[in-house]
């Protein structure tokens, strides 16, 4: 008797749990029932206002887009999923490059930016503009027939500066310029005696010899221009 109603007793638990479980399941599903039916008291209103929005816009384009190339258009999309997907990881990957290149586009900026500063500081836009003002005056100041001319003598010109600038010539000039400063601040004898001295002088003789000679060959020169 006593293990009859201990089976009993185990049987009367074992369906108080079965109840217990099936009411937390109805009170699950009926707090489920509850929060679907909030979600569409919030969704519908915004579902209507979507509707209403996208029929006054297919309103507005329907004389100009066809039902089926909108159709057309959303199953290309679709088969364009992956390449857009692929798109999108493409983007990601350049966002994170230059996530990783501004730190040094920054610096490089930095370093450009004390460049400059120091070019400024040592006058070199300084010198640009004084360039540009030379430029200008010198486009300013030669009309077309005068730049054609220095065209067609330009391999002259340039031979002629070569000239100049050779090693010996410039050094000669140097000298010569430096003697000529040293010599007028000297005082001057110009009396015949003192002129007639210096006549002895090799190297006088030797300067009146080769500017005669120089006079020769411009006026040389000048005949054949004549």
């Amino acid at each position: 008797m006593e293990q009859e109603i201990k089976e009993l007793n185990q049987k009367i638990d074992a369906l108080t749990e079965q109840v217990a479980y099936l009411a937390q399941q109805a009170q699950a599903a009926e707090r489920a029932r509850e929060e679907r039916s909030e979600l569409l008291r919030d969704v519908m209103p915004i579902a209507n206002d979507a509707m209403r929005l996208a029929t006054e816009q297919l309103q507005e384009i329907q004389d100009f887009v066809d039902l089926r190339d909108l159709l057309r258009l959303v199953k290309k999309l679709a088969r364009a999923t992956p390449f857009i997907e692929q798109m999108l990881d493409q983007i990601d990957g350049i966002k994170d490059l230059l996530d990783v290149l501004g730190p040094m586009s920054k610096e490089l900026f930095n370093k450009a930016e004390n460049m400059m500063d120091v070019a400024d500081h040592k006058g070199y836009f300084a010198f640009a503009r004084g360039g540009m003002k030379i430029m200008d005056n010198i486009v300013t100041s030669f009309s077309e027939d005068d730049i054609a001319q220095l065209g067609d003598n330009v391999v002259l010109i340039l031979r002629t500066i070569k000239q100049m600038t050779q090693p010996e010539v410039m050094t000669f000039l140097n000298k010569a310029v430096i003697d000529v400063e040293k010599e007028t601040e000297a005082p001057v004898d110009i009396s015949y005696r003192a002129l007639l001295g210096q006549m002895r002088d090799p190297n006088v003789r030797r300067g009146l010899g080769l500017t005669m000679r120089m006079l020769r060959t411009v006026g040389a020169q000048a005949e054949e221009k004549d």
